[in-house]
């Protein structure tokens, strides 16, 4: 089969292969995962000509510095990051975001830094040569579930593609940054379980990112809330982007590779329009949290997965 092979020279952290996660399985006690800013993955996938289904590798903070030690590929990159691309005649160019690249054997891709971002995507024609656990290559590395044996990818690596290339085309796609810091949230089901001042400082507060932070949850700091009921519950299932508080009155909130059920009240969770946005928050940043109701959040999410389309229809061909 003709593919391509890149030979991993540092693997930055927390490099994995993910897609969109792996669905009905949390009743076995499997989180879906998958990748943690969704649109970020699907445009990915879209300037390389690839279906949605298709993995790529993400990475948090520093990406991998990868060698094309056979064939030749077309790379994409997406999110907020710094890259460079250098050849076998040692000619370097700074890389652009949201677009595709050709690489030919001999070249390589050293992704340098997210910028004011937590995660980034790198995305190949034809998709990376992975296997599947339950319907995804999303890797969970601390039960060792998904593609590369459920592990992070490692230096000397190799990671192969389906194909070589095909499409000598390039494309970009045209994104506006907006970063808020403003989260919105719908009550949780134990919202009650707070004092009335309680839930009025939850919304009037800002509450730090802290460096306890990873794919599976967020910690935040503040001044603590105050539980009149209970501190805990009788375990049930949990949702990505509930936010738990437990008995120290700082709110933790559960992302993509959480636990599928949990034993603290939850006083909100994160609205899916706002997932992205809150993920590629850094520690030390500040955000705070506005309620909003069911019908707005169902509109908000229809209003993200429109211009998500839209964006996507706007991908041009560059050359």
């Amino acid at each position: 089969m003709n593919n391509s092979t890149f030979k991993v020279l540092r693997p930055g952290i927390n490099t994995t292969y993910q897609d969109e996660g792996r669905f009905s399985v949390q009743h076995l006690g499997i989180p879906t995962g998958g990748c943690m800013d969704h649109q970020s993955f699907l445009l990915a996938n879209e300037l390389v000509g690839n279906k949605k289904k298709y993995g790529v590798i993400e990475f948090a903070y520093q990406g991998p510095l990868l060698k094309l030690i056979k064939g030749k590929t077309k790379i994409a990159t997406t999110g907020n990051i710094f890259f460079k691309i250098t050849n076998l005649n040692n000619e370097t160019i700074i890389g652009e975001c949201n677009r595709s690249y050709n690489l030919n054997e001999g070249d390589s891709i050293d992704i340098l830094a997210t910028n004011k971002s937590t995660y980034g995507y790198m995305s190949v024609e034809g998709g990376f040569k992975i296997e599947s656990f339950c319907n995804s290559v999303s890797t969970l590395s601390k039960k060792g579930i998904g593609a590369n044996n459920g592990n992070k990818i490692s230096l000397e690596d190799k990671i192969i593609t389906n194909t070589n290339r095909k499409n000598e085309n390039n494309f970009k796609a045209s994104i506006l940054l907006d970063n808020p810091n403003t989260i919105r949230v719908l009550k949780g089901p134990q919202y009650n379980f707070f004092s009335e001042k309680s839930k009025k400082l939850f919304f009037s507060q800002s509450y730090k990112v802290s460096n306890l932070t990873d794919r599976m949850g967020m910690r935040l700091a503040g001044e603590a809330l105050k539980n009149v009921i209970n501190t805990n519950i009788r375990s049930e299932g949990i949702t990505k982007g509930a936010i738990q508080v437990p008995a120290d009155g700082q709110p933790i909130i559960l992302l993509s590779d959480g636990p599928t059920i949990g034993g603290y009240p939850k006083i909100a969770n994160i609205i899916t329009a706002d997932y992205d946005l809150l993920i590629q928050k850094i520690p030390g940043t500040n955000i705070s949290f506005k309620c909003i109701d069911l019908k707005e959040a169902e509109l908000l999410y229809k209003k993200k997965r429109d211009n998500i389309s839209k964006i996507i229809k706007n991908i041009k061909e560059i050359n």
